[in-house]
């Protein structure tokens, strides 16, 4: 069976298990793509259709379990979440442009301004130069100003 066949045959079903396990659709995407990614590295050869079928189901049903123990232990805030705690809409805004800063910049921009780091200081916990620093924050104040000055 050829790869196109089995992406055929297989993936909607994969999708469905994997959209039931993990409740997300772009979650069970990336499970999906990942079942697939370990279906080309794998180097022996089925037994038959309902060994491929079975091994497909269990590595696709263990990624969600991967996917589903990462998000555990790495709870994600949504940013209308974020936002929202905001009553002030300008802060609001400003927030969501920092969230979408590049994150060398953002890191830089957030430990200086928000955390209230100095210069030197934010230098050493992202183990760069105090220019590496400076140039960041002065990219972020100018990638910020260009966002916000656009809505």
């Amino acid at each position: 069976m050829t790869i196109e066949e089995m992406v055929t045959k297989y993936s909607p079903m994969l999708y469905r298990i994997c959209v039931v396990m993990l409740g997300n659709e772009a979650d069970a995407q990336d499970a999906v793509q990942d079942t697939i990614c370990k279906y080309l590295e794998r180097t022996e050869k089925f037994r038959d259709l309902e060994h491929e079928k079975a091994w497909l189901i269990k590595v696709a049903q263990n990624r969600c379990i991967d996917m589903r123990r990462f998000h555990l232990r790495h709870p994600q805030i949504e940013l209308s979440e974020i936002t929202a705690s905001y009553e002030d809409p300008e802060y609001s805004d400003v927030l969501a442009q920092l969230i979408a800063l590049p994150m060398p910049v953002k890191a830089a921009v957030y430990l200086y301004y928000i955390e209230g780091y100095k210069t030197k200081e934010v230098a050493k916990i992202l183990g760069v130069s105090v220019n590496a620093v400076k140039k960041r924050l002065c990219r972020g104040r100018k990638l910020l100003r260009l966002r916000l000055e656009e809505e």
